[in-house]
């Protein structure tokens, strides 16, 4: 499938954010993070700001040009985490101060990510609704994973649900064994891919 796909930057901040806020809105981690659905409807573009932030910051976001998609990637060193970095604080802090699980998804995927080796981490792949289920998010995350897989270079995220998984399954990622229980809620796959031979 072609699509066309470019690097966003600062001006595009609202278009990524809206386009996550939409694609993430009946998410089974989003709904269990906000279970009130007006609730998430006022606060979760605010979370969600929050990785696009992050990534314009130290990384890379590419966004199909109709913007009916963005992927959020980020590239991992190998080592200890930084301590310095309290995302997941921010992450409440932005969005919803009262709210303990903005942050605990933040501390438990964080405890789960793998250190051991340099990687890219897909932090974030939204598609618009209304484009779902038509290959848009396997060919925007194509090009980084080729990339990645002429560099020799691993890749790392979390799969929020089973339809996603089974995405990134096709893509050669595999699940690491454990999942990321949230309390009462629904798990998430953590997903590793050792880059592909050609």
């Amino acid at each position: 499938m072609g699509v066309r796909v470019r690097q966003a930057d600062e001006r595009d901040r609202d278009q990524v954010v809206r386009i996550l806020d939409e694609a993430f809105h009946d998410d089974p981690v989003s709904s269990w993070v906000f279970p009130d659905e007006e609730h998430r409807r006022a606060v979760h573009g605010k979370f969600l700001g929050v990785f696009a932030d992050i990534t314009l910051e130290g990384g890379r976001i590419d966004l199909l040009e109709d913007g009916t998609a963005t992927a959020l990637w980020l590239s991992v060193p190998a080592g200890v985490p930084p301590e310095d970095d309290d995302t997941p604080a921010l992450m409440r802090e932005t969005a919803d101060p009262g709210n303990e699980r903005a942050e605990l998804v933040g501390r438990l995927t964080g405890a789960a990510h793998p250190h051991d080796r340099a990687h890219v981490y897909l932090l974030m792949i939204g598609v618009s609704p209304q484009r779902q289920g038509e290959g848009i998010g396997e060919a925007l995350m194509r090009g980084v994973l080729d990339r990645c897989d002429q560099e020799g270079t691993p890749a790392y995220l979390e799969a929020s649900s089973a339809r996603s998984r089974a995405l990134y399954e096709r893509l050669g990622f595999t699940f690491t064994g454990r999942t990321v229980d949230l309390p009462g809620g629904p798990p998430m796959w953590p997903m590793w891919r050792e880059p592909q031979g050609g």
